[in-house]
């Protein structure tokens, strides 16, 4: 097996040649992942949608990867509207309930493309199965 790995999702593919996200070793990275519906490809209206898509496709990523959202140390999120989160925290507190549990998050306004209204990257660390 390469040191290097591409991690790709049957739901989100980028225009790009590039994968979902990258692993060496315990080190996860991903690129930017959109709203955009993983069954369709259409990309919702409205900003619920896309960040109930974004957080599902996050989901995705760490199952593909070898790991869950346990081992996301920190997630950066791109706003067309940056004022406007309730729906961002909305998914963010369903999938980390615990305030106590839960990874760094960032959040920063952004010209977005193709009527996408929220988009994010992750950072985690995925321990070998050994740990």
């Amino acid at each position: 097996m390469p040191r290097r790995q591409s991690i790709q999702l049957s739901g989100f593919a980028h225009r790009n040649p590039i994968p979902a996200a990258c692993r060496i070793g315990p080190l996860l990275v991903s690129g930017v992942l959109t709203g955009r519906d993983p069954e369709t490809g259409v990309m919702p209206d409205g900003l619920d949608a896309q960040c109930a898509n974004v957080f599902a496709h996050v989901r995705e990523l760490m199952a593909a990867a070898g790991g869950s959202t346990d081992d996301i140390a920190k997630m950066t999120f791109f706003l067309a509207e940056s004022r406007d989160r309730e729906a961002l925290n909305r998914e963010w507190v369903a999938m980390f309930p615990d305030p106590d549990d839960r990874p760094a998050r960032h959040s920063a306004a952004a010209a977005l493309d193709d009527g996408s209204l929220v988009q994010c990257d992750v950072l985690a660390y995925l321990p070998d199965s050994a740990e």
